[in-house]
């Protein structure tokens, strides 16, 4: 009990300088280092050191709704978990994406509850590390004294899982089909030729999945246990994660495909009538082609949304399968098995699902901006139109133009002839003049010629004062 109580006295001594480094403001250290440090934290390293066979494992994971605003509150929803556990903050460690606490109760069991946040979800991993004196761990409830897990998770459950760590050979092949729900156990040598896993896949009445996991005889760290259940339950859910949005996956197949139907029928209708279309049956077709091409966009961005990270989650989990360098176990059908066989394809769907989707929305757009074009062809045309009428009115007006100045000078040469013609008369009367109408007649080739040079003279004149007011105007739009 001495050598005990020592130990556990050094690991609070370290957990405690561990915490005081870790909550050091990071405005404390130089940029850089403080980076650096960041890179190449392991932050998980401490925990192996608790660790040991046998143990029981809960491990619960959840998909964020919201995920900027949820991982956050997951951080909190943790920090109020250790405070219900009360576990004491000697023992604990949070980090912004990342903490662990440890609980020693007083028969010797271990609790460590760790919490993780992720792009995407967050998962919960409680060991219960049992006394060497207690009893062998069972599936089903954490059997630590006092345990329970109060908080209501946020998000919707990906997948949950009971894994047992034990250090002897795995049971009998009949035995663990009475452990295991469902009606194949599948089983493999992982890592090593003493580690085993045996699962049948198939959730138990807690809604858990089971894992036996044998590790042989204490070997090496301790810590590979904490690699072991990482790699499990890594597979699981990116497992499930590429699962859960086959509903969604399998509703948008549908509706992609009428969509492609209406739109394969629209494009041979306006393929064979636009030649001839008039304007109004034009903007028709638009305002049709515009409202599908929105409901495309919007279930496009939705499907992107949810789909676009399956082909990493895919090679997440057939990269952790090639790591745990998986071997036959007899009598068992593989693990890897029922995993690729689930996933196969599923990923490579998704993604031919967007590029049809992609494929859709450029025909609706190419669609369209033909028939937008068709429409501006059309309004070109008619403001031709309409310029020749302009220019055929205009050369009319220049005519009209001409021909009233030309009766304006008739019209001024007349008033001029008759008004010297008074004059003459006048004259003839006084004796100055012997034939007034002789007088009149002469002056009339005069008085054309005097009409002509004023309306000459007033049409330079005009000319010359609007060119005049135009620089003027110009200027003061420029002060302005």
């Amino acid at each position: 009990m001495i050598v005990t109580s020592n130990v556990e006295s050094d690991e609070r001594a370290y957990t405690k300088r561990e915490n005081k480094y870790v909550n050091q403001p990071e405005t404390s250290r130089p940029g850089a280092e403080a980076l650096l440090r960041k890179l190449h934290e392991r932050p998980h390293q401490p925990i192996g050191r608790w660790l040991r066979a046998p143990a029981h494992v809960h491990y619960k994971a959840f998909r964020m709704s919201d995920p900027p605003a949820q991982r956050p509150a997951s951080r909190l929803e943790f920090q109020s978990l250790l405070g219900h556990l009360k576990i004491s903050a000697e023992m604990t460690s949070v980090r912004e994406n990342f903490g662990y606490g440890v609980k020693e109760a007083e028969n010797g069991d271990r609790l460590i509850l760790i919490w993780q946040a992720h792009t995407e979800y967050y998962n919960y991993q409680l060991w219960h590390v049992p006394s060497p004196t207690n009893g062998a761990p069972t599936f089903g409830p954490l059997t630590f004294p006092e345990y329970t897990f109060p908080v209501e998770p946020l998000g919707s459950v990906v997948c949950r899982l009971d894994i047992l760590l034990t250090t002897g050979m795995l049971p009998p092949r009949n035995e663990l089909r009475g452990l295991m729900p469902g009606p194949v156990v599948y089983g493999s040598r992982i890592f090593n030729e003493q580690t085993c896993v045996a699962t049948s896949f198939t959730p138990d009445d807690q809604g858990r999945e089971r894992y036996w996991v044998s590790v042989g005889p204490l070997q090496g760290d301790p810590s590979r246990l904490k690699d072991i259940v990482d790699a499990i339950v890594r597979i699981e859910t990116y497992y499930h994660l590429l699962l859960m949005q086959k509903p969604l996956f399998s509703a948008a197949i549908d509706q992609v495909y009428k969509f492609e139907q209406v739109h394969l029928k629209q494009r041979e209708i306006i393929t064979s009538h636009i030649g001839h279309a008039n304007a109004e049956t034009l903007q028709r077709w638009l305002n049709t082609l515009t409202q599908d091409l929105l409901k495309t966009n919007r279930m496009a961005g939705t499907l992107h949304f949810e789909l676009s990270a399956s082909l990493p989650y895919d090679r997440i989990v057939h990269s952790t399968l090639a790591s745990l360098a998986e071997k036959p176990l007899e009598s068992y059908r593989p693990t890897s098995d029922y995993v690729l066989s689930g996933i196969t394809g599923v990923a490579e769907g998704y993604q031919q699902l967007l590029k049809r989707i992609d494929t859709l929305r450029g025909g609706f757009e190419g669609i369209i901006t033909i028939i937008r074009t068709r429409i501006d062809l059309i309004l070109e045309a008619q403001n031709l139109a309409l310029l020749q009428s302009v220019d055929k009115t205009t050369k009319s007006q220049v005519l009209l133009q001409h021909t009233v100045e030309g009766l304006s000078v008739i019209v001024i040469a007349y008033y001029l002839a008759g008004l010297c013609g008074y004059v003459f008369k006048g004259f003839q009367e006084m004796g100055w003049l012997k034939n007034a109408n002789i007088a009149s007649a002469i002056f009339v080739p005069i008085a054309i010629g005097l009409a002509f040079g004023i309306t000459t003279f007033s049409k330079k004149y005009l000319h010359k004062k609007v060119e005049d007011e135009q620089p003027k105007q110009k200027t003061d739009k420029s002060e302005v």
